[in-house]
This record gives structure tokens, C-alpha cells and sequence, in this order.
């Protein structure tokens, strides 16, 4: 079955491809690379930007962990079948980046290993591998570019343990080596800005949530538990807080980059509209799905800090950011999705 989806999905990135060779270089396009294009993030960012008819999308891919194959093709399903997009499957330690940046205008950097917990241990490695050096490749490639922006996808992460709101001043103080990865990143990006005058903007983002999260991420295994009736995995007391940031905003947030003023050098936080304990949310989400759950507290784990909040209010001013979608309705469609992937017949 995964060699006729393999085949099928070639077709596809032929197709896209032909149409991109035709686009590209047409007066008045917006050329537009975005690295992690099938992830949970990448792919609704895709989707959100072809939205404006004068933009033109490659995605690059390296699918990196196999056992997100087939999660990530139906991420990417409905983009293969854009005229305006392609899809680049391939390592992004190897690509060859000069044949994918001729004529790109815009970068969104949003590939990398993700997960906190896994960090650590022999699994740093390929922390390190794509989250840094494919980021210095990456910029390597673009410093004799006439780029308009590259945008750098970071994290809350790199800010640690905080208390209160928590502003882009704040001194990074990472706790675990995914943050301090992450942070890597941004320091590359604030190097080659430096040194080969590359227009770069980074975005922190606060726990993001919503249809397509990954299977690890928190709601979607909460989901997924109380939907097979398996107990669900809480790590400490459960009164530990986030920030949650549903997609669609998180995207409308960092699309509004591409059009932005004076956002050059920028670093912007990217937070949500409320802050739950992760008991709470688990209330809500018993209330959605009309069954109580089974919870099963686990020792805390190390390298996530207790409480997150972002400071927005640069991002009000210089992206007129407005998160808008309430955590409950946020939830209820991360259900929706859900419940469509495991109750629906999808795979």
C-alpha cells in the first residue's frame, strides 16, 4: 500500500512541478520556500499563503521521522493538488539548495526536529543535525540572495522558566537541549543577518494545537486516549499552565510576516488567546467528547518549564496580530479531525 501512495504522490509533485516552471519568474509572483511544508505546522502555513493569488509555494520535506509518512501525506494531500504549489521530498542535509532558492523570494524556516522529551539522551544527535546544522546550510545557501525576508521558526522553549507574561527581551535560559537547539537556530540567523545582511525575522511559537497536531503532542494523545478508553499519560500534577495557540491563528500570524513593515531583525512572540492548566483542558475536552477520563499522573517530566505566557503586544503592532479562536472551539475541532482519523475509516 505505502509504494502505491509513494507512486501516486510522485504523479502529483510532477504535475505541481510543471506548473511552478511556468510560474516562476512571472512579474508581480510572490515566490515563496517553506522548509517543514508536510508537518503539522508547515502544511496549514502552505495553505494559508496560496490563499493570496499572487503567491507561488515549493515545499520542501525530508520526512525525517518514517513513522510520520503516512501522517504527513495526509497533511499535504490537498496542497499536491495545487497548481500554485510543489512538493520536494528530500534531505535537507544533502539538498541542493542552489537549485531550489533561484528565483525564491521568501523563506519560512520551519524544519527541524521537534519534542522536548526526546532531546535527550543519544536522540540529541538528530536534534543537532536538523535543527542546526540544516539551518547553517540553509543560510549558507542564501547569504548571495537577494532575499526579501527569511523568516526562522523558534520557540517558547528557548525562554525556560519564567514568571508572568513573558516578552521578547526576556534572556533565553533554555531547559532542555531542544531549546537550546532551537536557540542555536536563532543565534545562526542573527549571525548571517550580521554579517551577510540577510532579512531575517524569527517567530517564537507558544504551544500550538489543532487539526493535524502530531500523534506526541499533548491534545491529540488526550484525544486519542479518552477515544479508546486508554488511561491518559499526565506528567506532574496537571496544574501546570500553557498559552495555547490554535493553528489557524498561528498561521494567520506568521503569513502576516510576508506583507509586513519593519520587521527586519525582529524577534516575535506568537501566543494564544487563553491559558489552561492541563487539567482544565481535559475538563473541556471530557465535555466535547461526553466521556469522563482516565488519568494516569506519571513523574514530572524534566526540561518543560511549569508555566508559559507570551507578551503579544509586538506582534499586535507590527503583524495587527489577533489570536480569535477560543480554546473550546479550538478543541472541538482538533476532535472533529480526530475523530475522522480514527473512527472515520481514514488511516
Amino acid at each position: 500500500m505505502e509504494e502505491a501512495d509513494n507512486d501516486v504522490q510522485s504523479v502529483l509533485i510532477i504535475n505541481s512541478a510543471n506548473s511552478i516552471l511556468f510560474l516562476l519568474g512571472c512579474g508581480g509572483t510572490m515566490n515563496i520556500l517553506v522548509t517543514g511544508a508536510a508537518g503539522f505546522i508547515g502544511s496549514h502555513l502552505c495553505e494559508k499563503l496560496l490563499q493570496e493569488r499572487e503567491n507561488i509555494c515549493i515545499g520542501i520535506d525530508g520526512f525525517v521521522d518514517p513513522s510520520l509518512l503516512q501522517v504527513k501525506q495526509r497533511n499535504i494531500a490537498q496542497l499536491l493538488h495545487h497548481p500554485r504549489f510543489q512538493f520536494v521530498n528530500d534531505n535537507l542535509l544533502t539538498l541542493d539548495w542552489g537549485k531550489w532558492l533561484e528565483d525564491v523570494d521568501v523563506i519560512y524556516h520551519l524544519a527541524g526536529m521537534p519534542g522536548v522529551r526526546t532531546s535527550w539522551g543519544k536522540d540529541f544527535e538528530l536534534y543537532t543535525l536538523h535543527n542546526i546544522m540544516v539551518t547553517q546550510r540553509l543560510l549558507e545557501a542564501c547569504k548571495r540572495r537577494s532575499l526579501k525576508k527569511f523568516i526562522y521558526v523558534s520557540t517558547s522553549s528557548v525562554y525556560g522558566e519564567k514568571a508572568g507574561k513573558v516578552s521578547e527581551s526576556s534572556p533565553p535560559a533554555p531547559l532542555s537541549p531542544y531549546g537550546v537547539t532551537k536557540l542555536t537556530g536563532e543565534y545562526l540567523c542573527k549571525v548571517y543577518a550580521a554579517t551577510d545582511d540577510l532579512p531575517v525575522t524569527i517567530l517564537r511559537y507558544f504551544t500550538v494545537y489543532g487539526p493535524r497536531q502530531r500523534g506526541d503532542m499533548a491534545f491529540h494523545r488526550f484525544i486519542h486516549c479518552i477515544l479508546t478508553n486508554k488511561p491518559i499519560p499526565v506528567y506532574g500534577d496537571g496544574l501546570q499552565t500553557r498559552d495555547f495557540t490554535y493553528i489557524s491563528d498561528c498561521v494567520t500570524g506568521t503569513a502576516a510576516v510576508l506583507h509586513a513593515d519593519n520587521v527586519r531583525g525582529e524577534t516575535i512572540n506568537i501566543g494564544g488567546k487563553e491559558r489552561k492548566s492541563i487539567l482544565e483542558v481535559i475538563g473541556i475536552l471530557e465535555e466535547i467528547i461526553g466521556k469522563k477520563a482516565n488519568i494516569l499522573f506519571l513523574e514530572k517530566n524534566r526540561g518543560e518549564p511549569r508555566h508559559t505566557w507570551a507578551e503579544i503586544s509586538k506582534a499586535e503592532k507590527l503583524l495587527q496580530y489577533r489570536p480569535t479562536v477560543p480554546l473550546e472551539d479550538g478543541l472541538r475541532n482538533e476532535f472533529n479531525d480526530l475523530s475522522s482519523l480514527y473512527l472515520g475509516g481514514e488511516r
